[in-house]
This record gives C-alpha cells, structure tokens and sequence, in this order.
C-alpha cells in the first residue's frame, strides 16, 4: 500500500479505507475529520493527539449544528 493514496493507519485490518466511508456517507469536512481522526487513534504517532483533533472537529460541528 501506498502511503500516499493507500496509508495503512486508514484502513487497518478490515480493507475498507476511512475516505471510502465518508464519501459513501456523505459527510461534510468536520464529520468526515472526526471520522478519520478516530479511526487512526492508535495506529499513527500519537494517540492523544489524534483523539484531540477528533474532538475539536466534533466541537466545531455541534456549535454549527447550534447556529442553524
């Protein structure tokens, strides 16, 4: 795989990739971050880190599910 269009912290062991599922689910750039972000957590450099980001993206979308 390549890590360009195939990196193997997207996709783990099941085959399906995480841009797959968020194309598939329509989601917009919060909800497709959140996605990803949580998917990767463990499987990249820093766990913490990544399940922060998946946070500030979910953050982000509630408050601009609030403003509607």
């Amino acid at each position: 795989m390549s890590n360009v269009d195939h990196p193997d912290h997207y996709h783990r062991d099941s085959g399906i990739e995480v841009i797959e599922i968020i194309e598939a689910w329509n989601l917009n750039f919060s909800r497709g971050n959140v996605l990803k972000y949580l998917a990767r957590a463990g499987a990249k450099s820093n766990e913490l880190e990544d399940l922060e980001k998946c946070l500030w993206y979910l953050q982000r979308e509630i408050e601009r599910v609030r403003k509607q």
